[in-house]
């Protein structure tokens, strides 16, 4: 079994398949942070230079978690850039820089002090749901007030992609950051989404079941807007309810917001609504009732 090679970047320790040289890393500035875990092929840094802290995610080196070839991570994380440039948006990480850097390929966004609502890593389930520390479980204890805000942020982005004429791919609870201290929101981790015309040529597409509509796992079938609205819907039911329980008994927002978010799931597509833009207009005209 192979147990890897363990680096040591500024005066943070992380493990790889092998060893890969990060000397470009350490001129940027101190590294403080990093994110191994991912399954993507990605690795990602936390940076700081001149008191100014950024996040750096990079491909090429063989990472632990990550099946395939170090070059298609590359590719992937290339073509993404198109899509942060597109969507570029107040609640949105916001795109600094992107560069080839030896072997890989570097992006560099601006630092956003937040916690990820999925932290798969360091509370996995079922201490996502029930650890005092968990972000999640933080999140849910929040006002609803600040949730509502919240989940604003994220429709708003989403209306705004939509208008774009992209659909979120892989979008979930591990996209939203929230920074706890001033009630912010923003969405991260965008590199899967697409623009339209788009077909599900996979079967199980790529992205969290628990937030997937059923088109995601039905080859052939049309992708667009209103599978963006199914996964509004179940995120509405991991901010406000129950993830996939989405009974009104694990609801907290109201029975006429449950109305809502329950047309936005259903089954049969032709019943949700017909785009996120309407979506957005009925959660606001019920969310003081």
């Amino acid at each position: 079994m192979n147990n890897g090679s363990e680096l040591l970047v500024g005066k943070v320790y992380f493990q790889l398949k092998e060893h890969h040289n990060f000397d470009w890393l350490e001129e940027m500035g101190n590294v403080f942070k990093v994110f191994q875990d991912q399954d993507s092929g990605n690795i990602s840094f936390g940076i700081e230079a001149d008191g100014i802290k950024k996040f750096v995610k990079y491909a090429g080196a063989k990472t632990m978690n990550f099946k395939g070839e170090p070059e298609q991570a590359i590719n992937n994380l290339k073509e993404c850039v198109a899509v942060y440039q597109d969507l570029s948006h107040p609640y949105l990480v916001k795109l600094l820089d992107h560069f080839q850097v030896g072997e890989g390929y570097a992006l560099v966004f601006d630092w956003f002090e937040s916690e990820n609502l999925h932290p798969h890593w360091t509370f996995p389930p079922p201490l996502k749901y029930n650890h005092p520390e968990s972000p999640y479980f933080r999140y849910k204890q929040l006002p609803l007030s600040d949730r509502l805000k919240s989940f604003q942020s994220i429709l708003e982005f989403h209306v705004h992609t939509e208008k774009k004429g992209y659909v979120a791919v892989d979008f979930y609870d591990g996209s939203i950051l929230y920074d706890f201290e001033n009630n912010e929101t923003k969405i991260c981790d965008i590199d899967l989404y697409r623009k339209k015309p788009l077909i599900n040529t996979m079967g199980r597409m790529l992205g969290s079941k628990r937030f997937m509509s059923p088109e995601e796992f039905e080859l052939g079938a049309v992708i667009d807007e209103r599978t963006n609205v199914f996964n509004m819907g179940a995120i509405a039911f991991g901010l406000f309810g129950a993830e996939l329980d989405r009974s009104f008994l694990k609801w907290d927002a109201g029975d006429t917001l449950y109305n809502v978010a329950s047309k936005a799931v259903r089954e049969n597509r032709e019943e949700r609504y017909a785009s996120v833009e309407e979506f957005h207009f009925y959660w606001l005209e019920n969310v003081n009732k």
